[in-house]
């Protein structure tokens, strides 16, 4: 019996281990029809390096692209993409920037008050779909614009700068009550979190072996605490009594403002708004990427041989 027969029997003799039989039956039937689409279909790999711009959008920056640069930092990263047919592909890969903001930087007068500041180091592995709109394939389309689509793991750790320059972490300091005993609602947040990116760009195939594509994509979060902001104040003295004084320091740093004494502020009772808990925080990534275009796996030398310039032939 063929494989695609013994793949045929196998699920299609499943009957009582599935409540909606049918429904899972007529799944797998299209699934199987489209094999022999997909296995005639003309697929290529391609493997390349991506660098650009990374910034941050959440309760500590408002804007998309703000005017001063300073929250624009570097990022780059390794990418993969297989193509099932010269339209469709899965796309994968690894990025590393940092992710930065302040209040200070900020048209709003409530938060230059608030005085608050992060950075963070930031790592994503992400995988998804990719959709050509023209066939771009070494024997067709040469220019396409495109759409993505997907899912990624990252890491963070924000942190600030501490009273004295120092580089503290804001995780442990349980800023907005993480963790303690008097507020069993708010729990510790996660370091490792998932996030959903969307975006597009536009590809060139130069030549006959390399492909440059051009992108923008938005990251959206499954956490408010890239910024180690999202809710509302604790209590003072509950704080400092489970976290110590420096945890109140940089909670709360309108004092470090000029004029803070004279306006007659100070810390802001419990419950005061310190961010909005409502959305979620995003990042978005600017980027170009080159990478090597090959056939299907198995001809990666056969195709160097024949198609790169002779710089890449040397050693074959």
């Amino acid at each position: 019996m063929s494989g695609y027969y013994c793949f045929y029997y196998f699920f299609f003799n499943l009957e009582g281990n599935y409540k909606n039989t049918n429904t899972l039956k007529k799944l797998l039937l299209g699934l199987l029809l489209a094999i022999p689409v997909f296995a005639n279909a003309q697929s290529h790999n391609e493997v390349g390096i991506m660098g650009g711009v990374s910034n941050y959008y959440g309760d500590l920056q408002d804007k998309w692209f703000p005017g001063s640069g300073k929250t624009y930092n570097p990022l780059g990263g390794l990418v993969y993409k297989f193509f099932i047919t010269p339209r469709f592909g899965i796309r994968t890969g690894v990025s590393l920037t940092s992710l930065t903001a302040a209040d200070s930087l900020s048209d709003i007068l409530v938060n230059q008050k608030r005085n608050l500041r992060f950075s963070t180091n930031l790592f994503e592995f992400h995988t998804g779909f990719e959709l050509n709109l023209f066939a771009v394939d070494l024997d067709r389309v040469k220019v396409s614009p495109y759409i993505f689509g997907g899912v990624a793991v990252i890491y963070s750790n924000p942190y600030t700068d501490g009273l004295n320059g120092e580089k503290e972490y804001l995780r442990p300091l349980s800023t907005e009550g993480q963790g303690l005993p008097n507020y069993p609602d708010r729990k510790n947040y996660h370091l490792a979190n998932f996030s959903f990116p969307i975006g597009g760009g536009m590809k060139f195939f130069v030549g006959q072996t390399f492909m440059i594509c051009t992108e923008m994509g938005f990251r959206y979060c499954a956490t408010d605490y890239l910024d180690d902001v999202s809710t509302s104040y604790v209590n003072l003295d509950t704080l400092f009594a489970y976290k110590g004084q420096k945890a109140v320091d940089l909670a709360f740093r309108g004092d470090e403002v000029k004029g803070f004494a004279e306006s007659g502020s100070n810390y802001p009772n419990y419950k005061f708004q310190r961010g909005d808990n409502k959305k979620n925080d995003w990042y978005w990534f600017g980027n170009i990427s080159v990478s090597i275009y090959f056939d299907a796996f198995g001809n990666f030398k056969n195709y160097v041989q024949t198609h790169c310039p002779n710089v890449f032939k040397r050693g074959w």
